[in-house]
């Protein structure tokens, strides 16, 4: 058997990086393969991420639409048939949803959606609900809490 500490690459896959600066010898000395003079010359020149010389940029001349909302709610999804998993006449909240393991945090905020069918007379605490969620639930007998 093979360990991590046998791995190799192959041959001529690693090389050398070339130093540059250390004499005329190395290949790589004086102007250290920048060229004469210029911008690109000199130590932090260079022109930033989207330049184009002046040009307008390509962001600024696409045409832009709609809205980004920049803090978007993130939801944590659960189909309604996984609460199946909890007994008869059980307050299920996010909390208890977290150590059955049908969610993994409980930063986000909950939102029960109407995928499958539940059979059993539960109370549900979470964030938000769907339409047919909300309706499937009660009619199972159980209810549907909106958290705060």
């Amino acid at each position: 058997m093979i360990g991590l500490n046998q791995l190799k690459p192959p041959a001529g896959a690693r090389q050398n990086f070339k130093r540059v600066g250390r004499g005329r010898s190395s290949g790589k000395g004086k102007t250290s393969g920048r060229g004469q003079k210029g911008q690109n010359s000199r130590t932090g020149g260079g022109v930033r991420l989207g330049f184009e010389g002046g040009q307008m940029p390509l962001a600024r001349r696409s045409p832009k639409k709609g809205f980004k909302n920049p803090f978007p709610t993130h939801w944590t999804i659960l189909s309604l048939e996984k609460l199946n998993a909890f007994s008869d006449n059980t307050e299920v909240n996010p909390q208890m949803l977290m150590e059955k393991g049908l969610i993994k945090t409980v930063q986000k905020p909950v939102k029960i959606l109407a995928n499958g069918e539940i059979t059993k007379r539960i109370t549900v605490k979470a964030q938000a609900f769907s339409k047919g969620a909300k309706e499937k639930i009660e009619k199972a007998g159980g209810k549907a809490e909106v958290l705060a």
